[in-house]
C-alpha cells in the first residue's frame, strides 16, 4: 500500500490513523503542497484534482479520505470503523461528512490562499471568517454526539467520527 500524503493534511492523517489502527504498513510518499508539487504532471496523472491523499493499493487507486476509509474497512474489515447497525453506521457516516466536507474545506490550504491571494482578505478578517464557521460546525458536532458517546464519539469504540474528528481538532 501507497499513501501520497502530506504532514499537515488532515484529511492525509484521518487516512493515516486509519491505516495505522487496521494494522497496515504503507510507505508514504510525501507531496509538499507548500511547495506546489500536487501542481505536477506526474501527481496529476495520479490524481487530477491534485489534492492529498490518495491510496493505491496494488493497481487501484483512490483519492478522497473517506471513500480510502470505507474501502479499508471493507477491505480490512477488523477492527471495523463501522458498526453492523445501518442506523448508527449512517449517524457516524453524516458525522463524518460534517466534518469532511463541512468544515474541513475552510481550513483547506488552496481555500486560504484564494480567500488571501485572490479575494485579498487580510489574516485577521480570514480568521475571524474561519472561526465563526468553526464555532457552527463544532457546535453542531458537539450536540451530535451528546447523549451517544462513551470513550469515543459513539460509545465506547473507535469509530469513523474518531476517525475524522481528531485531525479536525487538531487543526
Amino acid at each position: 500500500i501507497k499513501l501520497y500524503t502530506y504532514c499537515r493534511s488532515s484529511s492525509s492523517y484521518r487516512v493515516r490513523i486509519g491505516l495505522n489502527l487496521k494494522g497496515l504498513a504503507f510507505e508514504s510518499i510525501y507531496i509538499n503542497l507548500l511547495k506546489q508539487e500536487q501542481r505536477g504532471d506526474a501527481y496529476t496523472a495520479i490524481n487530477p484534482q491534485q489534492l492529498v491523499p490518495v491510496l493505491v493499493d496494488g493497481d487501484k487507486t483512490i483519492h478522497q479520505s473517506l471513500a480510502i476509509l470505507i474501502y479499508l474497512d471493507q477491505t480490512h474489515p477488523e477492527p471495523s470503523l463501522l458498526p453492523k447497525d445501518p442506523y448508527e453506521q449512517a449517524l457516524i457516516k453524516a458525522f463524518s461528512l460534517d466534518i469532511s466536507s463541512d468544515l474541513h474545506p475552510l481550513n483547506n490550504l488552496r481555500v486560504q490562499q484564494y480567500l488571501s491571494n485572490v479575494i485579498g482578505i487580510d489574516d485577521g478578517k480570514k480568521n475571524d471568517w474561519y472561526q465563526h464557521w468553526l464555532k457552527i460546525g463544532l457546535t453542531s458536532l458537539e450536540v451530535q454526539i451528546k447523549n451517544r458517546a462513551g470513550d469515543f464519539c459513539f460509545g465506547d469504540t473507535v469509530s469513523l467520527a474518531d476517525v475524522c474528528l481528531i485531525p479536525q481538532i487538531y487543526n
